[in-house]
């Protein structure tokens, strides 16, 4: 394991603090002091977005727990930084860490978009909903600059398709132009994750996420855009 944490990195608003080592890589990474004694000068730990050409985009399951087939993920790791996220140990796939990586160094798939349109368009296809956050959010900061979500609402409101979004970002709502009018035609359904309205310990659990009754609102603006719109809970979602 890491050590606990980098002295020479400010972490600001961070979920983690440490680097644990990936579990496949069979060598680890130990900082041991270079006896100089010399102070390093501290620098803010920042978000870095990498780009990568996915080659394909909707991901399949057969999970009898599961209660969708499909799902569409547009970014590995999450900014939000929620320490109790199941999702972060998926990073080390990609050889990076659980714990500072998952919420620092974002994965995006720009031609999510492209690949979406070319594989609900093949006559093999069937219908069915796509869920989108089943594993890190589609609204997070990092996504408001590249705009991949945006690129494929386009595709499914163009194909009339159905489909239902976790978030816990309110950069949804920049959406509500294409999504409102799949609302209308009852395809797309909503789960705003409303972890607790403690904002204080909303703040240490969801360090980069909109505060409790930030997401509320979220909630009033979309039901009252005429989405299916709920909380999602450890129990169920309530519609």
């Amino acid at each position: 394991m890491l050590p606990p944490r980098n002295p020479d990195e400010i972490l600001k608003a961070r979920g983690a603090d440490s680097r644990p080592a990936v579990r496949f890589d069979p060598y680890t990474t130990v900082r041991e002091p270079d006896g100089w004694d010399i102070p390093e000068e501290a620098e803010l730990l920042r978000t870095s977005v990498t780009q990568e050409k996915a080659r394909s985009i909707i991901s399949r399951n057969q999970s009898p727990d599961i209660p969708f087939d499909r799902s569409i993920n547009p970014y590995r790791g999450c900014e939000h930084g929620c320490i109790y996220c199941f999702a972060r140990p998926s990073h080390a796939y990609l050889g990076l860490s659980p714990g500072l990586d998952f919420e620092t160094r974002i994965i995006a798939k720009p031609n999510a978009a492209e690949l979406l349109a070319t594989e609900i368009g093949r006559r093999s296809y069937r219908v069915a909903p796509i869920a989108f956050g089943t594993n890190t959010d589609p609204y997070q900061p990092v996504r408001s600059k590249l705009g991949i979500m945006r690129g494929c609402l386009q595709v499914l409101h163009d194909w009339n398709h159905p489909l239902s979004i976790v978030t816990r970002g309110n950069g949804i709502l920049r959406d509500l132009d294409v999504l409102g009018a799949m609302a209308a035609r009852r395809q797309v359904m909503v789960g705003v994750s409303v972890t607790t309205l403690d904002a204080t310990l909303a703040r240490q659990l969801e360090p980069r996420a909109p505060a409790p009754a930030t997401r509320l609102r979220m909630i009033r603006a979309l039901a009252d855009a005429g989405f299916r719109c709920g909380s999602w809970s450890r129990r169920s979602f309530r519609s």
